[in-house]
């Protein structure tokens, strides 16, 4: 390691080094040229060239630098993003995955690969929703995840636009640059290896190989040179987690109306019940779950590069990243049965009360503990080529041709097509239980067992399948000039983008009902299927209280090939049981009706940008002012087959059933947009700069928005019984998209060597935000069976003999009066054991619609541009080495506000508010002096708004959450070096909650991750 101190004694500006091939950075000036050449490595090398990048460009850009070749900051680029004032990440899996930039979302990014749009998309898990890392494609967001780091020069962060950056980023435009052989001299090779330990491994390898390699060569006069990157990663993880499906939430009316716990309100049940009017809240269920996953990622890079004259130079290049995901879950669920079973409900002081004790007892009858075995897999894949052709023509002007055609896959890979594939088992032997829901990290319950639980118990229940996958691409050429002139620079250019997202997924709400929904078939599975598992005992930090030490893990793949032999008939007598998504059609309907959502975005682009340098009142000034005019023509295609009716199978248990698909709904839209740009930067002293820069900037709607298509929802019992609601959501291809007034003012002091403060404030003023239209409505031929004339006299059966009206006593009393000759008495047959029977078992007819049925009424959602908005806020930074100690420190911190605001105690209708607004704050120590480097790196976000329409309109906050990393390497010699990292390394949690912290979405018990590595360099 060396550093060669030495510097230029007069330097107004200086260039960004990527300019040439990006287009991307701003304009500056050097005169001069007694230019002594600087040689640096390590962690302060690397801090000195982002600082150079911050300091020496128009507008507020944050950077990242490698510390060498083939050596960035951290294995994870949104890891290390996150150390970037005002950009926070989401995490999956415990690592990094998405960014999220002053409050917008990953879908509100834009990110480049050198300077070229990439394709996105994710469709994990088939968005299942099991837990939240299943996505469902339709996705602009760019996955971190998919991308090594090892071939990564550096990355550049644009808070404020400039008409040569392609629109389409609110938030920030996110440049990830790669090496190139002609920017270096000679032959250089560097080959690293890690062993990689994830504390939460259970059943994988409890260390995994992390190589890399990069191989860099130019001949000595620099005219052809030639590089290869390449790493490949396994890693092994697991999680445990816990989980509420669903949160229905309700006012208070008191006296004897019916409450969302099927029970009148003066009910002797109820204990602290709320006052009239006030909110109150019903959990669904509570799971506690585990996951074990294996990944594997790899990532090459081949580059060549031609200058057959001084001027001019041709890269070619191609980028090849593939990333395969396997796991298997499961899950252990106690529902919350309501109606007759409840014997006491005590409820909290909150001002939304919520639970903190309910207490069941089912009497005669058995309700089953679920087991539910999941198995994902899903595999992505990029790949990019691309042509840049810099040719200077003369000293005045320089020409940049990059033209590129890259695509990005997200497709299953589990059996027959499936993402995710969902064995639903249980064993009804709960003769009663208890939840506890008030003052703990995760809720807790005990039950009450008929005997020992065994895998004689086991039944199956349900089998889904979920599929999902994504297809994107992007072509883009472009063409920039740049034309120098005595007191600055004029850039303009051209650009044609054709970007396609193909996003197809399988109607998963046909469940196959097998053993039913009461898990009525016990023993139906080999033992050997199956592994015991206390799943309580795995949580390491949050407390399970007295809840059972129970569980089954099981490869649902080997359950489900089990189950398709062994079911020639299912319930709905709609076929044989099987597994993917080929079965399209049984005998009573499309089983796997599949959707495919189209979208196809043509842009075409022009721009011109003036940067020049002067004096202004005795400061040196530089301006930089610009205009970007861009079209866009959208087509939006979707073949979803509409919904033709639903099958009641038992209480709350509904399945779809579509109709064949029909032809295409195609719509068409466009739209342009006038960009500009101003960026004044001034320098107050020889160590202040002061900036002010406004731009306009757009980014487009969710591919998912934009389709042509609507998706039903199911119903969770009869819409006679209160908060029964049923939903459909629509799509909008006419939306426009988001537009932003931006304004940002900032102060930099550069008062060392790689030391710097600065301090800014910024506004966004955003239209076009897209809120959500409600209306009610129903759709010609979907009926409700579960209001009509059947359930109506069930209703009265019911009432007229005081029993319980809830969802599982009106199903049982259709059954019963809809068969006089099995039950000649009607009404007075009706038992607890018959209520049981017709909603646990299977082998009878279940409830479809009757020619007098009503329409089913729906809350239908659609997205709008109906809403404004307003962001701001400040950051803070700054860095210092102190001397020639060794010893340095890295801070910021970001205020985000936003004028904007979900309202828990509003559930009158789905609301619009800003998501991902939170204050973030990094602190970095360092050491480097003896061959020893050194970082102990502290983040952290506060509690945000991640979502909104959750389960019952519901939101959900993600908790405040910090994280504590920390990176040794030892340089043995100039060439070798020895690493050591942990991340991670106090193994914080994931938790998010409803309209309070009581109400529990989820939360995953996180741990450390070690990485021991070595290094070496030709």
């Amino acid at each position: 390691m060396s550093r060669k101190v030495s510097f230029n004694k007069k330097i107004l500006a200086t260039v960004i080094a990527s300019s040439a091939l990006t287009g991307l950075s701003s304009f500056a000036f050097a005169q001069d040229d007694s230019v002594e050449e600087v040689t640096v490595t390590g962690i302060r090398a690397s801090m000195e060239r982002a600082m150079d990048i911050k300091r020496d460009s128009a507008g507020v850009v944050d950077a990242i630098s490698a510390e060498d070749m083939g050596k960035f900051p951290d294995t994870n680029l949104a890891e290390s993003l996150q150390r970037i004032t005002g950009v926070s990440i989401d995490r999956s899996n415990g690592e990094g995955s998405r960014i999220t930039v002053r409050g917008f979302g990953p879908d509100y990014n834009m990110v480049t690969l050198n300077g070229r749009t990439l394709p996105t998309g994710s469709a994990y898990g088939g968005s299942s929703g099991a837990d939240a890392s299943t996505r469902g494609g339709n996705s602009r967001a760019f996955d971190f995840a998919n991308l090594a780091s090892e071939a990564v020069s550096g990355v550049e962060v644009y808070k404020t636009s400039k008409a040569n950056i392609a629109a389409g980023g609110i938030g920030a435009s996110v440049n990830i640059k790669t090496s190139r052989p002609l920017d270096g001299d000679g032959f250089k090779a560097t080959i690293g290896a890690k062993a990689v330990a994830d504390t939460t491994n259970r059943t994988g390898d409890d260390v995994t190989p992390e190589v890399s390699g990069l191989v860099s060569w130019a001949d000595d006069a620099d005219v052809f040179g030639v590089s290869l990157s390449a790493s490949y990663q396994e890693r092994d993880s697991g999680f445990t987690g816990a989980t509420v499906n669903n949160w229905t939430v309700a006012e208070w009316e008191g006296g004897s109306s019916q409450t969302i716990f099927d029970n009148p309100a003066n009910s002797t049940k109820f204990k602290n019940a709320p006052a009239v009017g006030q909110l109150y809240s019903r959990p669904n269920d509570v799971r506690y779950t585990f996951s074990d996953r294996e990944r594997d990622r790899t990532n090459a890079q081949l580059t060549f590069q031609y200058r057959p004259i001084e001027d001019l130079t041709a890269t070619l290049d191609y980028t090849f990243a593939q990333n395969n995901q396997s796991e298997h879950r499961g899950e252990v669920t106690t529902w919350v049965q309501n109606g007759g079973y409840i014997q006491s409900v005590e409820f909290d002081n909150s001002a939304i009360k919520t639970p903190i004790f309910i207490t069941e007892n089912y009497g005669t009858d058995r309700k089953d503990v679920g087991f539910a075995q999941q198995y994902r897999s899903q595999e992505d894949t990029l790949e990019s080529t691309g042509l840049n052709v810099n040719w200077a023509v003369n000293d005045q002007l320089t020409l940049n041709v990059d033209v590129h055609d890259s695509t990005l896959e997200s497709l299953p890979t589990g059996p027959g097509h499936s993402g995710e594939l969902d064995v639903g088992i249980g064993a009804t032997i709960k003769s009663g239980a208890s939840w506890q829901f008030s003052g703990a990290t995760i809720p807790t319950w005990t039950h009450t067992l008929d005997g020992t639980l065994g895998t004689e118990d086991l039944s199956s229940s349900v089998m889904r399948v979920w599929s999902a996958e994504q297809r994107s691409d992007v072509t883009q050429a472009k063409v920039d000039a740049q034309w120098q002139f005595d007191d600055g620079r004029f850039d303009f250019g051209i650009e044609r983008r054709e970007m396609g997202s193909n996003t197809i997924d399988y109607n998963t709400n046909n469940n196959q009902v097998l053993g039913g929904w009461g898990a009525s078939a016990p023993g139906e599975f080999p033992a050997s299927l199956f592994e015991e598992f206390d799943v309580a005992g795995e949580f390491k930090d949050a407390s399970t209280g007295n809840s059972p030490h129970i569980g089954y893990r099981a490869d649902a793949r080997a359950l489900a090939q089990h189950l398709v032999g062994i079911y020639p008939v299912i319930a709905d007598g709609s076929g044989p049981a099987f597994i993917g998504v080929e079965n399209t059609q049984g005998t009573k309907g499309v089983r796997n009706s599949k959707s495919n959502n189209d979208i196809q975005e043509d842009t075409d682009a022009v721009y011109f940008q003036l940067s020049t340098a002067g004096t202004l009142a005795g400061l040196e000034i530089d301006v930089v002012t610009g205009l970007r005019y861009e079209t866009t023509d959208q087509v939006s295609s979707s073949d979803t087959p509409p919904l033709a009716y639903y099958v009641w199978q038992s209480d709350n248990d509904f399945t779809s059933v579509s109709q064949a698909a029909g032809a295409k709904t195609i719509a068409k839209n466009s739209y342009d947009a006038l960009l500009p740009n101003l960026d004044l930067s001034a320098k107050l002293t020889d160590d202040i700069v002061g900036r002010f820069s406004y731009s306009k900037t757009i980014a487009r709607p969710g591919l998912g928005q934009l389709g042509a298509a609507t998706s039903y929802g199911n119903p969770d019992g009869s819409t006679l019984n209160a908060g029964t609601n049923v939903q459909a959501t629509g799509n909008n291809p006419y939306l426009k998209p988001l537009e932003s007034n931006n304004v940002d003012v900032s102060v930099e002091w550069y008062f060392d060597d790689a030391s710097y403060l600065s301090a800014g404030v910024f506004e966004k003023r955003v239209i076009n935000f897209i809120g959500t239209e409600q209306v009610t409505r129903t759709f010609e031929g979907i009926q409700d069976q579960t209001s009509g004339p059947r359930a109506k006299a069930a209703m009265a059966a019911l009432q007229s003999r005081g029993l319980d009206v809830d969802n599982a006593g009106i199903y049982a009393m259709m059954q019963i009066l809809a068969n006089p000759t099995a039950y000649p008495t009607g009404a007075a047959a009706f038992t607890p054991a018959l209520k049981s029977f017709f909603n646990d078992q299977k082998g009878y007819p279940f409830i479809t619609p009757n020619a007098d049925d009503p329409l089913m009424e729906y809350t239908m959602s659609s997205p709008v541009n109906s809403r404004e908005a307003k962001i701001y806020g400040a950051e803070f930074a700054g860095q210092h080495f102190f001397g020639e100690s060794g010893f340095g420190i890295q801070a910021n911190y970001t205020i985000v506000r936003g004028d904007v605001k979900f309202d828990n105690m509003d559930i009158t209708e789905n609301q619009f508010a800003l998501l991902g607004l939170s204050d973030t704050a990094n602190l970095v120590l360092m050491y480097e002096k003896y061959g020893v480097e050194a970082r102990l790196a502290y983040n952290w976000r506060d509690e945000f708004l991640n979502r909104t329409g959750a389960g019952a309109n519901n939101p959900g906050y993600i908790e405040a959450y910090s994280q504590i990393d920390a990176n040794v390497t030892y340089h043995v010699t100039d060439n070798l070096s020895l690493s050591l990292e942990g991340i991670n390394l106090t193994g914080e949690d994931r938790r998010e909650h409803a309209r309070n912290k009581n109400m529990l979405w989820g939360y995953d018990d996180l741990g450390a991750r070690y990485q021991l590595g070595a290094r070496y360099s030709f």
